[in-house]
Order: structure tokens, then sequence, then C-alpha cells
């Protein structure tokens, strides 16, 4: 065999049967069993498989079809090569679909081995809906192209020690939790594979959409007590005098004079404060804390805000509350996501609801019908399940600055010695 034996076939004349013939070979592993074609052959790829089968074919064919059989007999009489090895000295080198396909088959159940035996595939149906998305829609395959596939167990050890976490942990530093998980304090970072994945899970562990932004992202850590920036995780508080060096001084301080004061997650673990008031209110607005401060300056009471899902931070102060036998009364939105996080820290904290029973619902609704129109999942209302069915009933949902009058004046009137309005 010579050089100009395998350039004869680098010919156009022969290009795009020599790609039917790859393709074919490609896709079954190499059988010769089968046929391929050109359709609408010029003349001069008509004469190249005349001349290469030696059978005629006539001038305006519509398509010409060879047998693969016959065409490695053709190639290997004119050039000593089988099919498959001349179109390897063409190259590119030929690939094996079929055992490819069962390589990658082989490697994703391996990959899903650990996933499939853990303690939460029997127990959480968020979990078994993750493992499901990730084989679904193509992440596992290109996690096991890429040489990715021990993500999975990893990602699987990161759920595993997020869950078996106490309900009372204290928060962890993200690089902290990827050193305790995969010995890489960068693991998790924002953009790796892995933060993908866990964070994918922690999405639907929470019933919330994927994170679209850093903030968002932040946030949804927060919710499983991971820290990601204990500068941006904060809570805002008016009036919580509180003992401690530095932070229990300025909390303190600010209470003095009415002032509005947020504490971040690195002030109350650096700088733990103890807190001695039997009743600290929450609100979810933090239009609800301004008009307080406003309106009633140092003589406010106790409150808190969460500015939505509570943070880190929120929840380390709400402990500081409990750990000095407080006690946290919660109003929020009557929305579906406000009765979710109201449910979270009224079952997380111990915390007793203000104003969030039916019959406050109820009363904040207008006859106009101009209040927004509810949206998303129902959600449970155990502390008083006559409400969850009274929103579903009326469809419509009541805000917290649509009701701040009466949270004012609640908390305007009231002294540890009459708790009103509890429910």
């Amino acid at each position: 065999m010579s050089a100009d034996d395998v350039e004869r076939f680098r010919g156009a004349e022969y290009r795009r049967l020599l790609t039917a013939a790859r393709r074919s070979l490609e896709r079954t592993g190499g059988d010769l069993s089968r046929s391929v074609g050109v359709s609408g052959p010029d003349e001069a790829e008509r004469d190249a498989i005349i001349g290469i089968t030696g059978r005629y074919r006539a001038p305006g064919a519509k398509r010409i079809t060879v047998a693969l059989r016959e065409l490695n007999s053709a190639v290997h009489s004119s050039s000593g090569l089988s099919l498959t090895e001349l179109l390897e000295k063409i190259g590119p080198p030929l690939a094996n679909r079929p055992d490819t396909a069962a390589r990658e088959a082989d490697a994703r159940r391996q990959a899903l081995e650990p996933a499939y035996v853990s303690r939460l595939y029997t127990s959480s149906a968020w979990y078994r809906d993750w493992l499901n998305g990730i084989e679904g829609d193509g992440t596992l395959t290109r996690l096991v192209r890429r040489g990715d596939a021990a993500l999975v167990a990893a990602a699987v050890r990161t759920l595993e020690f997020l869950e078996s976490r106490p309900a009372d942990r204290a928060p962890i530093m993200l690089p902290a939790l990827a050193a305790e998980v995969v010995h890489d304090t960068k693991a998790l970072n924002e953009g790796t594979p892995l933060a993908g994945l866990v964070v994918r899970a922690l999405a639907l562990r929470a019933d919330t959409p994927r994170p679209r932004n850093a903030q968002e992202l932040r946030d949804l850590w927060d919710r499983f007590d991971v820290v990601v920036d204990d500068l941006s995780s904060r809570v805002l508080v008016l009036n919580l005098a509180a003992e401690g060096s530095g932070l229990g001084e300025w909390l303190t301080g600010a209470a003095r004079t009415g002032t509005p004061f947020y504490a971040t997650l690195h002030q109350l673990l650096t700088l733990p404060v103890a807190v001695a008031d039997p009743m600290v209110h929450v609100c979810e607005n933090p239009a609800i804390l301004r008009r307080a401060a406003g309106e009633l300056g140092p003589a406010c009471p106790p409150l808190v805000c969460t500015e939505g899902r509570p943070s880190t931070a929120f929840r380390r102060l709400a402990r500081a509350v409990a750990e000095g036998g407080g006690r946290l009364r919660y109003h929020g939105d009557f929305d579906w996501p406000g009765i979710s996080i109201a449910a979270d820290v009224l079952a997380r904290h111990g915390a007793g609801p203000w104003r969030m029973s039916t019959a406050d619902y109820l009363a904040g609704l207008r006859a106009d019908e101009e209040q927004v129109v509810l949206d998303g999942t129902a959600q449970p209302t155990p502390w008083d399940p006559g409400l969850s069915a009274a929103m579903q009933r009326h469809g419509r949902a009541v805000y917290e600055e649509a009701v701040g009058a009466a949270l004012i004046d609640d908390l305007a009137g009231w002294s540890p010695a009459a708790d009103s309005k509890d429910g």
C-alpha cells in the first residue's frame, strides 16, 4: 500500500460516501451488514462508486446505495486496508458509540450508587426528585463525560451533613462546610460543579426556585444555617437592649434613643450578646419597624424584623432571646410565602403568633378587592387550621403594611402584665 492509495480516497468524489460509512460504523460499533448511500450524486461521485465497486450505475440516479461489505472489499482490494483502517487513516479515529454508551451507562450507575443507598433516598421526596432531575436532564451524563462523576457522592455527603445537624445548630461558614465534607474549602464556592448540585437540591428541599443571583444564593444557603458571608447576613433590630461588650453596648445604646440598628452575623458570632427581655415582637416587613421607630421611639417594646425570609443572623439573635428566657411573637404577610415563613419561625423558635389568626386575616380583607390575588401553593397553618382554609376561600393576600396600625397599637399598649392579641 502506498500513500497514493490512501490519498486517492481523500478526494471530494469519495467524501460523502465515506462520511456515510463512518456514521454507520460509529453508530453500530463497526457492523458491516448495513448499506449506505449518496443522494443526488454528481458525475464524479457516480464514477468513483463505479470505480471502487466495479458495477455500473446509471446517470441521473437519485441515490446510489452501496453495501458496506462490498465497500470494505473494494477498499481492501485497491489499498490493502479494511474500510475501518482507511477511515482511521483519513481521520479522525472512529468512535464506537455503543461501547461509549455502555461505558457511560456503567459510569452513571456507579455515580448514583452512593446516592441510592443514602438514608435520604427513602426518607425524602425532594431528594428523589433531585436525583431524577439530574438523571433526566443530562446533568449526570455531562458530569460523567467530564470525569466529575464523583461529585454526586460529594453532593450526597453534603446534603446528609446538613440534614443531620440539630435544630439548634450553630451556623457554619461555607468554606468550613466544604472542608468538613470534601476537604476543599473552595469546593462549594459559587459556580463550582459541586455547588451547582447541592444548591439545586437545597432549592427543592426549601420548595423554592433555584437562585438567580448572588443575593438569592446567599438567602438559600442561609435557610440551612450555612453562611456565605457573615457580613451580609444581618437582622434589623429596634429597642432590644442586650448585655455584652461591643454589640451588646451598641444595641443598648440604640434602644435608649429608639434608633433602628442592623446587627450582622459576624457581630453576633464574635461579640455574643445576652438578652433578658421576656417578650420580643417580630415583624416581616421593615416598613413596620420603621413606623414603630417613628411613632413610638424609645417607648416601643423590643421589635425585630426578618426582612422576608429569616436570615442566619436573625436565628442567632432569636436563639439568644430564648437562652435568656424570652419568647418571640411573630407577625408576617398573609400570603403563601408569608405563611411559610411564619410556620418556620413558630416551629423553629417556639414563637407565638401575633395577629396571625383567621379573624385577623378576615379583618384585613377589604371589600373593594384591590388586594393582590393569592399565588403559589397553599400552606398549612397549624397554629390556626382555619386560617389556611379561609385564605384559600377568599383568594386574597393581606400584606403586613395594610394592618400596620393595629400592630403599632399592640406595641404601644404592650406590657409584661398585659400580653394581648396573642393569636
